[in-house]
């Protein structure tokens, strides 16, 4: 293989990625495939020696690192969650207006459920963020639906809600597995299997 041909690669590539995190709903997951796309079409244009074209991804490398940063520390401290009452109005609204996702990610029959649920909603800057909704028994919450809205899919919302259900006297969460995708997220976040296939979480533990 040449090196002229090497470099056309990278140079695809690099366009490639940030093709690519243009169609990112995740904010976090179109700001690191940029990053990425952004720093292979960097090196590109050195190898070529564009320098007006390796200054400009450069600086685009930086602003992604600043905002991906800036959303790590002041993801915590921006979100608020609020009860939410079995049958409420926002539920409703909530569950039509994400009900195609929710059905990717929950597509047995706990959705269907989860209208007539209690739970917690969860707000970024007032744009609504994440819902988990269930049947709370004593100290322990039975989740039918625990869904986070694209553009949060970080696992930020998970953390900050889970972190704060013990100051509402949960202590033990259990989730439907939902999707593969959403049982990797659950496994990820510190939940055991059980042997009916759900999940469940201590809270307060990693």
């Amino acid at each position: 293989m040449n090196g002229g041909f090497t470099l056309e690669l990278i140079g695809y590539l690099g366009s490639f990625l940030v093709l690519v995190s243009m169609l990112m709903s995740s904010v976090v997951r179109l700001r690191v495939i940029n990053l990425i796309g952004s720093a292979v079409f960097t090196v590109y244009a050195i190898l070529i020696r564009s320098y007006p074209t390796a200054l400009l991804n450069g600086c685009l490398v930086l602003v992604n690192l600043y905002h991906l940063l800036r959303l790590r520390q002041t993801a915590g401290s921006s979100y608020e969650f609020q009860t939410l009452g079995a049958g409420e109005g926002f539920t409703a609204w909530f569950l039509r207006q994400y009900g195609e996702d929710i059905r990717r990610y929950f597509p047995g029959p706990e959705s269907a459920q989860a209208e007539s649920a209690e739970g917690f909603a969860v707000f970024y800057e007032n744009q609504a963020a994440g819902i988990l909704l269930g049947r709370r028994d004593g100290e322990r919450f039975e989740a039918l639906l625990d869904y986070t809205t694209p553009a949060y899919r970080d696992c930020s919302v998970g953390a900050y809600l889970y972190d704060r259900l013990p100051a509402c006297g949960i202590a033990r969460l259990s989730c439907p597995a939902g999707s593969a995708e959403h049982a990797r997220y659950l496994e990820k976040m510190g939940f055991a299997r059980r042997t009916d296939g759900s999940y469940e979480k201590v809270l307060g533990r990693g």
